[in-house]
């Protein structure tokens, strides 16, 4: 009962504080880390007694699958080097870095050092898009960030587990053995990514019911990332190519899915969220508890690491502004970062979160032998000082720094290409319109001819979509005053059923172009799926 009082406690508090985060300007998730960390040290409030090993499996599948749905295979093709250069490259040097730290400054040993730099390297993206998401930093600084989280705890996952079983077998730790276990991992992981969403979306055309559609995605993304956890590969990349797939394959005509879908995503995402905050706060008691040596001793050192982490992370967004300005001339949407500004909030939204939390919780307590896991206690609580300091720092500054740089995105850029796009689906509705064919729906007259001049006129002036409803009203009939009742009743009836017909041809046209504009490299994820939003409310209005 306990543990139900803190989950539901935690939901509430995410509710209340994602009200008062929007009116602060200040990140909701931030906030409820400090309300959970500051409930921690109130007596009777324990954190919920959940197994480490449960805590990914728990709360990371449906992050990933709702922060994934949000970019594209597009996006991905467009940055790949640069999101290699910070997932791979930048994780691989804070690792390195951070285990180099910890063994000068306490003798400890390489693979427990490795494990610990393997825990605090990775970025969480849900971390990211809590704290940058609201604050209108240009779009592919967010998109840049967002992708760099998806795929980095792969990396730091091999790693970890690489390191802890060494540590556990008294054993060296090879680079050989490190690179076959992440190629495996990832090799294995992209199958099941994409077998399982092949399933889903065959599974997905059979079902009529918009409910079970929706609990299937949300049964999906466990089910994957525990199919690749029984293989040994790993579930982030599975859950992630899973739901890149499914949003590549979305059947335009599934306005009515796509609209509750989103929706019911937007609210598990909160929640699970809250929850997943609110926990990490209510860790940092048991584990200020658990230092086994002068506490102040342990947080220098942890204010040492915290340093390296935040060091590197701006070293390495310097040497990727370098890459850009010295190397081959760079498109401008695929130069991140392209100025010293950019490459400023970029290395300051290094924000830690759930990965880092879980990874250091599930460090094994004792070794095969019986003796104590070496260093535990400290590894612990350096990784949980990393987590907090780059996660409430860059939260609560962030807003500011963005501000002094002037990086907030131009509004009037984020219309202009809403407006590109809205344009291109108008165009694709007025094609598919002049193409119709006219017997088949019913408008082979002369009332038919004029519906459809007139749908023609409203569409190219106005768009589909982008204005309130403008099918015409009964009074828009033009009747004799002395034609019977019962006729011009019917011949209005005829008009709104000729106009609600055509403008279905036009509007699913117009859809048909968004969806697969989405999935080309210049377009952006969140655009087209404003506009697509709108189509599938206006599709739904008739």
């Amino acid at each position: 009962m306990a543990v139900l009082l803190v989950v539901v406690g935690a939901m509430l508090a995410a509710v209340l504080l994602a009200g008062a985060g929007d009116r602060l300007r200040l990140p909701w998730p931030v906030l409820l880390l400090l309300l959970g960390a500051a409930a921690a040290f109130v007596p009777g409030i324990d954190p919920p007694d959940i197994e480490p090993d449960l805590i990914l499996p728990l709360f990371l599948p449906p992050l990933l699958y709702a922060t994934a749905q949000r970019t594209s295979w597009a996006l991905f093709r467009l940055r790949w080097r640069t999101i290699a250069f910070l997932a791979i490259g930048l994780v691989l040097a804070t690792i390195a870095a951070v285990a180099g730290t910890f063994v000068a400054l306490t003798g400890a040993g390489v693979a427990a050092a490795l494990a610990l730099g393997a825990a605090v390297a990775p970025p969480d993206p849900v971390a990211v898009e809590a704290v940058a998401g609201p604050l209108r930093v240009p779009r592919r600084l967010v998109a840049t960030l967002q992708s760099e989280g998806l795929f980095n705890d792969a990396i730091a996952l091999v790693v970890f587990q690489t390191a802890v079983s060494a540590t556990l077998a008294g054993g060296q730790l090879g680079p050989l053995g490190l690179t076959l276990g992440f190629l495996y991992g990832a090799a294995v992981a992209v199958a099941i990514g994409f077998a399982a969403a092949w399933v889903a979306r065959r599974l997905l055309d059979r079902l009529t019911d918009v409910v079970a559609s929706n609990g299937l995605t949300l049964v999906l993304p466990f089910a994957v990332y525990l199919a690749a956890d029984a293989l040994g590969a790993s579930g982030v990349i599975a859950v992630v190519v899973a739901a890149l797939q499914m949003r590549e394959h979305s059947d335009a005509d599934a306005s009515l899915a796509r609209l509750t879908g989103s929706a019911f995503w937007a609210v598990v995402e909160m929640l699970v969220t809250g929850v997943a905050f609110a926990l990490i706060g209510l860790e940092l008691r048991a584990v200020v508890l658990q230092a086994d040596r002068s506490l102040g001793t342990v947080l220098a050192h942890a204010g040492i690491v915290c340093a390296v982490v935040v060091g590197v992370r701006a070293v390495w967004m310097l040497l990727a502004l370098l890459s850009i300005r010295v190397g081959r001339p760079t498109p401008a949407e695929r130069a991140v970062p392209a100025t010293v500004g950019e490459a400023i909030v970029l290395a300051w939204s290094g924000m830690r979160g759930l990965a880092t939390l879980a990874l250091a919780l599930a460090l094994p307590t004792t070794l095969p032998s019986g003796a104590p896991f070496p260093d535990r206690a400290e590894l612990v609580i350096v990784a949980c000082s990393v987590l907090v300091v780059t996660l409430v720092g860059p939260g609560l500054t962030l807003p500011v720094l963005v501000r002094a740089l002037g990086l907030r995105e131009d509004s009037d850029t984020a219309a202009e290409a809403e407006r590109r796009l809205a344009a291109r689906a108008r165009r694709a509705a007025l094609d598919e319109l002049g193409a119709v064919d006219r017997e088949a729906l019913g408008i082979d007259d002369e009332q038919g001819e004029q519906v459809l001049d007139e749908l023609r006129s409203r569409f190219a002036r106005a768009g589909p979509a982008l204005s309130g409803d403008d099918a015409p009203r009964p009074e828009d009939g033009d009747g004799e005053r002395d034609e019977d009742y019962r006729e011009r009743l019917a011949r209005l009836k005829r008009r709104r059923d000729q106009w609600s017909r055509l403008q279905a041809v036009a509007l699913a046209a117009a859809r048909r172009e968004v969806v697969a504009a989405r999935g080309e490299p210049g377009t952006d994820p969140e655009v087209a799926d404003r506009v697509l939003r709108r189509l599938d409310v206006r599709t739904l209005a008739l």
